[in-house]
């Protein structure tokens, strides 16, 4: 499903589910990340994404265990950039619980793209899951921020550097529409 957003600067946006044509714009764009960034997306330095992360990251999204979606900026010429991915994973032993990672460019950080990614990807989770549990960076304080503003959320250390966010996801989960 494609869902259009708009940026805290007004522009225009449009989200949609990652798909496997994405690996190889997936893995470019990791590529221009800062150091930082991507240390907190995987919480380790990681310069350049494995075949085998980009088969977790791409090949394994299923729409319905794990959710991915982009965010592409539209610019005046009506031309797309993606600027941004989210993505939930179901964890097996407690399904009514997913992990959330959100990946946005340096230079689009601060628009309002994890907050538009965040939102939509809240409503298109996997069906049951109630709450996000996830570990970030302790200096990370935008991911804190917005985890914080999904729900009521705890959080405690989890080694140096690192905390554990537990969030009680308070937006409605849409009805399983495949079971009606």
């Amino acid at each position: 499903m494609i869902a259009e957003a708009v940026l805290t600067d007004g522009t225009a946006a449009l989200l949609w589910p990652l798909r496997s044509e994405d690996r190889e714009a997936l893995s470019e764009g990791y590529e221009h990340l800062s150091a930082t960034t991507q240390y907190h997306r995987f919480l380790a330095s990681a310069p350049h994404l494995s075949s085998t992360q980009l088969d977790h990251l791409v090949d394994e999204v299923d729409g319905i265990d794990h959710v991915a979606l982009v965010l592409v900026v539209i610019d005046v010429d009506r031309v797309g950039t993606p600027v941004g991915v989210a993505r939930m994973i179901r964890y097996e032993e407690q399904p009514a619980a997913a992990d959330v990672a959100v990946t946005v460019l340096d230079e689009w950080q601060g628009h309002g793209v994890a907050t538009a990614l965040l939102d939509e990807l809240v409503r298109q989770r996997p069906v049951g899951v109630t709450r996000v549990v996830t570990t970030v960076a302790a200096d990370n304080g935008p991911s804190l921020a917005m985890l914080r503003r999904l729900g009521k959320t705890t959080v405690t250390p989890a080694g140096i550097g690192r905390l554990d966010v537990v969030v009680e996801l308070t937006i409605p989960h849409p009805p399983d529409t495949a079971n009606l």
